[in-house]
């Protein structure tokens, strides 16, 4: 049980997550979440306003499975395997959050000043949450995939628009919380 609590090194994930791509490649299927909203849509019927939804959704099935176990594999990793420790960031890292306005870092995963509901339910939390959403949708379809199909299934496959998608994320990223974050908060 204490080995299953701690973080596993990368020569047990990186080849379990390997093992899963081959898999996966073998019996000719991708994998990403994204793809799953689609689906989840022509289930609910959208195909009948919008062509993009028009497709074969029951070939899609298996990875409403994979929705279903992120979700209940979530659970019980907060619920029944999260080690309540403090996260290990070095004196710099704690000092640029505090400027940021994080009080606790270092405490928690998820900092109360992101993720409380307190945080949630104000103008500001809730216009977040708004555009914020918007955007993801629109760059995971515009990037045609979300982060964990470009980056486990594009990669894996050597796929080049994967590749050149994965660096956007990353610079998306870095933008973000160098120069728009510091405005937003």
């Amino acid at each position: 049980m204490e080995y299953i609590l701690q973080p596993w090194p990368w020569y047990v994930s990186g080849p379990l997550i390997a093992i899963v791509m081959f898999l996966l490649l073998y019996f000719g299927r991708t994998f990403g979440m994204s793809s799953n909203l689609r689906t989840l849509c022509a289930i609910g019927g959208a195909g009948k306003k919008v062509e993009f939804f028009k497709f074969d959704w029951k070939s899609q099935r298996w990875n409403l499975v994979v929705v279903l176990g992120a979700i209940l594999g979530g659970f019980i990793a907060h619920f029944l395997l999260s080690n309540p420790t403090n996260i290990d960031l070095s004196q710099n890292t704690i000092q640029d959050l505090k400027t940021l306005g994080f009080e606790n870092a270092g405490k928690s995963l998820l900092p109360p000043e992101l993720f409380s509901w307190d945080a949630v339910f104000t103008i500001k939390g809730f216009l977040i949450l708004i555009i914020g959403g918007f955007l993801v949708g629109f760059g995971t379809r515009y990037a045609g995939g979300c982060t964990s199909g470009h980056a486990i299934t594009g990669l894996s496959s050597l796929q080049l628009p994967s590749l050149i998608a994965v660096v956007g994320f990353f610079l998306g990223g870095l933008i973000m919380i160098h120069f728009i974050y510091p405005i937003l908060f």
